[in-house]
């Protein structure tokens, strides 16, 4: 084979359009054509959409709910809903988390109660659990008296107090830490408040209150629970959501005008995905869809999904002008040329989101939606847009021609197209080892991909660089956790909350709870009945109907339903990964049928956000890796039905599955498992990584000549398409890395991970799909010729007969 410079001449002129060719794309393409018809009537209904749009991205609000990701129509789901409504406490805690090796001195002591008087007055708040809650044991059948009197004593007398605060049951462990330097403090906003636009300024004031009354104590306050990390999810989704638009952007221009070297061709690669970015968001704005860590990153997967196409029909727009057509001649031979394969990739991106409809998860299935909303206007954005941005901003194209020295200066792209032709050259000569390595390539790294694991912590969908986490990690060192576990117990018709049998299954239940390891911080009732029993010599029920009686209404609406048909038993667990929650979560169940057999009228569950997670999550994980699985053996199929030829469909193959292996292997090499969010971008990764395959095969069916050596038109093809490809990726990786940036740990796998994935699979149209097609059509041609001389002429692998090079 001669070397890449005495044939690059043959190798980058493209072919003409074909009339004879079969339509891959069924003709969708051709709507491109109607921006060249009628150019200011498109653009006056572009102004008009972008006007529309600009509305419905006002309208995009987001979703911060936790249990988002388990969110279905699943009878667990239904219970945990239903306990939620039922027993509101957590999901509007704002738990403040008090730390200093000062707490318990008598200086500090006296700020940390005006920090919770204060913040009982906060407007907002309707109640407040904290050490100061405590009482001391009823004498008499009088009221008992606060453990910590009003003025607090000095000396001797303040080292009792703190002996009886460090043995108290009802706070010791659970309110107060053993080595006695934190404290949790439990302030209960109102509903209207947690779940509405007030959300902001309440926390903030609970911040500076904190804060100020806090000062000079040595004392420090950091917030966590449901409300602040739903604050944290949504601060974080709309500051990544300015990040991604600016940087995308960024980066898409810098690249685009430094190869094409002129603002119109800059504008014409970059223009189409970023008005699609708009148009996408704009739809989903005005179909009512939020943003959720998931959503939030549907803005560079736009670019993703649109930028590789519009980059195509640059690239052959202005190689044809290269060649001497105008500007109009250009655009439409693109089209033609180009189209076909723009609308493959977007029907292969768009069966990736479909393929997530079959998901257990309400979330999942929303970004599925939401992704093929955004994949059928990428499509006709970069359709429309590419050659009317082209049209009404190229001019004077004749100056492109050779005879004014434009292609002799064009020595960025000259550069990657020689670049390409020394690959394909390489990769064609040794077609057959380099096949063969491939395949073992991709075997190996999909055996070590089968052995990942699933995972998930809750940790990882809210932000890690604020308060939440932080101050979550120290309770769950401290106070056996963060996260609660709730066993619903719902009485059977006719019994009543302090009928002998309830009160009877209630202690039995907490008794379990208490033994189950892993599992602390237990409340219910009984923690009640037993404290009046012990310390107060107060067994009866009535002495403990009198006590619930006269609490407030916030504190016992968190463990007694307001029917008094059922209660909870709460209890703590700390956030660990889920496969490390589930034996636990089991064991107590399991621990519970001894108590269900005693009382079979009680119906006796353990449900909550961390169990729903624990037990859901591998299974929704695996259903999503099945259904990547099949969607390979799908889209490769539908490869093949689109260009008409199974030799297509097996040559998709390989490239396709490796961008998923190799990433599968890289997540095993540094023990991440397998995450929802990395299954979810292996997906979308799969159907966009094909971009390169379909453009490759879309442009050697049109390069390949009758009787032309196989090699020849898989070089040419590589040339014209290969630079194209390689900076489409680079920009691609580029805008999903930023990501890196993101506070959401979820939204940071998905991004590196699927920057990742593309340039994989870069890596495998290059050195993969180039040796492997032209292997299995060595093969193909063999077999046909031994069946019979004549037919190798007729046909060769679906890729039919071209007419002379360039322009007509």
């Amino acid at each position: 084979m001669d070397e890449p410079a005495k044939d690059y001449d043959l190798l980058h002129v493209p072919a003409a359009p074909r009339r004879d060719h079969h339509r891959i794309a069924l003709g969708i393409e051709r709507i491109g054509l109607v921006s060249l018809r009628f150019p200011v009537a498109a653009a006056i209904v572009l102004i008009a959409l972008c006007i529309a749009a600009a509305f419905g991205v006002e309208r995009i609000k987001v979703d911060d709910s936790l249990s988002q990701l388990f969110r279905s129509d699943t009878p667990e789901f239904k219970q945990y809903e239903s306990v939620t409504r039922r027993f509101p406490s957590s999901e509007y805690d704002v738990l403040v988390v008090v730390e200093g090796k000062t707490l318990l001195e008598r200086g500090p002591l006296g700020q940390l109660r005006d920090l919770v008087r204060d913040l009982q007055l906060i407007d907002g708040t309707r109640g407040i659990i904290s050490i100061f809650s405590a009482r001391q044991p009823p004498e008499d059948g009088g009221i008992p008296e606060a453990l910590f009197p009003e003025d607090l004593p000095r000396g001797a007398a303040f080292e009792r107090l703190i002996d009886k605060v460090k043995s108290n049951e009802i706070i010791r462990g659970k309110l107060l830490s053993l080595d006695g330097q934190l404290t949790l403090i439990v302030l209960a906003l109102d509903p209207s408040v947690a779940e509405g636009s007030r959300l902001r300024p309440v926390i903030a004031e609970i911040r500076k209150t904190a804060a100020d009354d806090l000062a000079g104590s040595g004392l420090t306050a950091h917030l966590t629970g449901v409300p602040v990390m739903q604050l944290e999810i949504r601060n974080a989704v709309e500051r990544d959501r300015l990040i991604y638009n600016a940087l995308g952007f960024l980066i898409g221009c810098a690249i685009a005008i430094v190869f094409f070297r002129r603002v119109s061709f800059m504008a014409m690669a970059a223009g189409p995905p970023l008005i699609a970015i708009l148009l996408a968001l704009g739809a989903l704005g005005w179909l009512d869809f939020r943003l959720n860590m998931f959503l939030n990153v549907m803005t560079p997967l736009i670019m993703v999904i649109s930028f590789s196409d519009s980059m195509q029909l640059t690239f052959a727009a202005r190689d044809w002008m290269l060649l001497g057509k105008s500007k109009v001649e250009a655009m439409r031979s693109a089209i033609e040329i180009v189209g076909p394969a723009c609308v493959l990739t977007h029907a292969t991106a768009g069966l990736s989101f479909i393929a997530l409809q079959f998901s257990s998860s309400d979330l999942i299935r929303t970004f599925g939606e939401a992704g093929l909303v955004a994949t059928i206007i990428a499509l006709i954005a970069v359709l429309t847009l590419a050659p009317l941005i082209g049209v009404l901003l190229v001019r004077k194209a004749e100056r492109l021609a050779p005879a004014h020295g434009a292609a002799r200066g064009d020595r960025a792209v000259n550069l990657l197209r020689r670049a390409c032709a020394w690959i394909a050259m390489r990769m064609v000569d040794r077609a057959a080892l380099y096949s063969a390595i491939s395949v073992l390539l991709v075997a190996g790294l999909a055996a070590v991909t089968l052995n990942l694991a699933p995972r998930y912590r809750l940790a990882d969908q809210v932000p890690d660089r604020d308060q939440a986490v932080k101050a979550s990690s120290q309770l769950d060192v401290k106070l056996t956790g963060a996260n609660p576990i709730d066993v619903l117990i719902e009485f059977p018709a006719g019994e009543s909350l302090y009928s002998a049998d309830t009160l009877a299954t209630i202690a039995a239940v907490h008794a379990a709870v208490e033994e189950q390891a892993g599992v602390g911080n237990v409340w219910s009732l009984e923690t009640l009945r037993r404290w009046l029993a012990e310390k107060a010599g107060k067994p009866d029920v009535a002495t403990l109907k009198q006590y619930v009686d006269a609490l407030p209404e916030y504190l016992v609406r968190r463990f007694i339903s307001a029917k008094q048909d059922a209660v909870v038993v709460e209890g703590r667990i700390p956030d660990v990964d889920a496969s490390q929650l589930l034996p636990v979560i089991n064991s107590l169940d399991a621990r519970l049928d001894s108590v269900r057999a005693m009382h079979p009228g009680y119906k006796i569950s353990v449900t909550g956000l961390a169990v729903i997670a624990a037990r859901n999550s591998a299974a929704m994980i695996g259903r999503l890796e099945q259904m990547l699985t099949v969607e390979v053996v799908f889209v490769a199929a539908f490869i093949g039905v689109a260009f008409r030829s199974v030799l297509v469909m097996l040559v998709s193959f390989l490239p396709a599955i490796f961008p998923i292996v190799a990433a599968g292997t890289l997540l095993w090499s540094m023990g991440l498992g397998l995450q929802f969010a990395s299954v979810v971008a292996l997906t979308v990764s799969f159907g966009l990584g094909l971009s390169a395959t379909i453009h490759f095969l879309n442009r050697l069916r049109l390069e390949k000549q009758a009787d032309e050596d196989t090699g020849l038109a898989v070089q040419r093809a590589t040339v014209l398409v290969g630079p194209a490809l390689i900076l489409t990726s680079i920009v691609l990786a580029c805008g999903l890395a930023m990501t890196v940036f993101s506070d959401l740990p979820s939204l940071r796998l998905f991004g590196w991970l699927s920057a990742f994935a593309m340039l994989a699979a870069l890596v495998a149209d290059l050195t993969i799909l180039r040796p492997t097609t032209m292997f299995l059509h060595q093969v193909a041609a063999r077999l046909r010729r031994a069946r019979s001389p004549f037919a190798a002429a007729e046909n060769d692998g679906g890729f039919r007969k071209r007419t002379p090079r360039g322009p007509n």
